[in-house]
């Protein structure tokens, strides 16, 4: 152990992955107070190592939230890729933001994150190829002869739901229903053959 990395000798540094350490602890911020309260040396406090620390591995707010960012498009690439059709994909699309809020928010925040970031930019393109796939999955009488605009329409259901239910605007009339059940009955008013 080696004390003198956390900037506190009464505090040993112990972290094997501090990395992961601090991203899960800026998804807990982001979770509960957004990520405008985002601090690195807060995070550092919070991991218990050198306000320094965290900028070895994110280099500064952005760089942790394009990382935050970046892996919320990786988890939902790997969600969608499970999905066996399309109402299954918008169905795990909202699945991952109620899993995932903090991520979700990032995400969707464009100013928030490097925009060129590459590890960004692959995962977000794997996550919006796992989407057309499964919009163009459907037969073109079901979702009409534009796969494109298809896809914006179905995007914008799954991430427009999504988001009005993270944020309580969906409390009442969704009630005490399963979303992922109400959200499979309005998929079904959008593409007939669902």
């Amino acid at each position: 152990m080696n004390p003198a990395k956390t900037g506190d000798p009464a505090r040993p540094y112990h972290h094997g992955d501090l990395r992961r350490a601090i991203l899960t602890a800026a998804l807990d911020v982001i979770t509960v107070e957004g990520p405008s309260a985002l601090s690195l040396r807060d995070l550092a406090r919070r991991a218990g190592v050198s306000h320094a620390a965290p900028a070895h591995h994110f280099k500064d707010r952005t760089g942790l939230l394009t990382a935050i960012g970046a892996e919320g498009y990786e988890l939902l690439a790997a969600a969608l890729a499970e999905a066996g059709d399309l109402k299954d994909a918008g169905v795990r699309y909202v699945r991952f933001a109620r899993e995932h809020p903090a991520h979700f928010q990032v995400m969707f925040t464009p100013g928030l994150l490097r925009q060129n970031d590459l590890e960004l930019t692959t995962a977000r393109t794997l996550a919006g190829e796992r989407l057309r796939a499964a919009v163009t999955s459907v037969p073109a009488e079901g979702r009409g002869p534009d796969a494109r605009l298809a896809s914006v329409a179905a995007w914008s259901l799954a991430h427009g739901f999504a988001t009005l239910l993270l944020s309580h605007n969906l409390d009442g009339p969704v009630g005490d229903q399963d979303p992922e059940e109400v959200f499979r009955a309005l998929t079904g008013m959008l593409f007939r053959s669902l």
